[in-house]
């Protein structure tokens, strides 16, 4: 079914949700997981060591990476070098923010090159 899992997190506590909907998938099919964050190298590389590091119990062979330019793009980038299903959540931006430039879930939807699992956490 799945064999490489791509995650996205940007550190807050709904991408939190969507990391670990990412690793109990994992899990149950055998696969393995990345979580990559985009933006600026040094937070991003905290935000994916964390998240790593919370789930280093659960079995599952996770893998961490940093992504450059804006989450959306860089994530369906990544997503096209072999893995099987992207996972994000499904809370994006939050205000007027959202609507001039738009959520990255809702970006992902229309590009992504493999299947896509959109977590509800909210």
């Amino acid at each position: 079914m799945y064999s490489r899992i791509l995650v996205g997190t940007d550190g807050s506590e709904t991408a939190a949700r969507a990391v670990e909907r990412a690793v109990e998938l994992a899990k149950a099919v055998g696969a393995t997981v990345t979580i990559a964050s985009a933006g600026l190298t040094e937070r991003a590389e905290n935000i994916v060591e964390e998240a790593a590091a919370r789930h280093s119990s659960k079995g599952v062979p996770i893998h961490t990476k940093t992504l450059d330019g804006d989450a959306a793009t860089a994530l369906v980038d990544e997503a096209a070098d072999g893995y099987d299903l992207l996972v994000v959540g499904n809370k994006g931006m939050v205000g007027a923010s959202r609507f001039l430039v738009g959520s990255v879930p809702n970006k992902v939807s229309h590009h992504a090159p493999c299947a896509l699992l959109i977590v509800h956490t909210t």
